[in-house]
């Protein structure tokens, strides 16, 4: 879809600034370190149900709410911590995803090698060309791939992590390249 700038964008990026600077300079692109990709983690939860626009708009909150989503703070978090995310109108308050991001941290403090070395394990080749999307019909919401990362972050001890939610995370994180054929960042890892 072309953009008010006339870049060629993946469809769903083109309804708010938010999502453009979001498309433009984080989706798709390959991202490391533990905190980071925890970040990802605890966002795609919080998201699960929700438009993602609300989860962009909230995370600075967010940010702030969580520690800088530092696992091993997190991983530190009690009940008392749980009570004021609780009453943090700046985030999703839902005690069942602020329990995840509590109980995935101290999983994440687990796994030898640390979180980013897990996750990236269960990335796929680079597609082809030939291959990428043409429209947002061709992107899939789960895949092979993402049904097996789900299985192994919830044997780590990881909540919250479903096949869907395990491929968005691939995708937002550069695991996995879906800009479709027209958009400008297609292939431009």
């Amino acid at each position: 879809m072309i953009a008010p700038d006339g870049r060629g964008r993946c469809g769903w990026a083109v309804s708010a600034p938010d999502y453009i600077a979001y498309h433009d300079e984080e989706w798709g692109v390959p991202r490391h370190g533990d905190d980071a990709l925890f970040e990802r983690v605890c966002l795609e939860a919080f998201q699960s149900g929700l438009s993602w626009i609300t989860i962009l708009r909230k995370r600075e909150n967010f940010r702030a709410a969580f520690a800088g989503f530092r696992i091993d703070r997190v991983a530190e978090f009690d009940e008392r911590d749980v009570e004021r995310l609780m009453a943090d109108a700046g985030i999703v308050r839902n005690r069942a995803k602020i329990n995840a991001a509590v109980t995935n941290a101290r999983a994440a403090q687990q796994l030898d090698g640390g979180l980013d070395a897990f996750l990236w394990s269960y990335a796929p080749e680079p597609r082809a060309a030939a291959d990428r999307p043409r429209s947002l019909g061709d992107v899939p919401a789960v895949t092979a791939e993402s049904t097996v990362l789900a299985k192994a972050l919830k044997k780590a001890g990881f909540a919250f992590v479903g096949p869907t939610t395990s491929y968005a995370l691939m995708q937002a994180t550069g695991m996995v390249d879906d800009h479709i054929l027209e958009c400008w960042r297609a292939g431009a890892r």
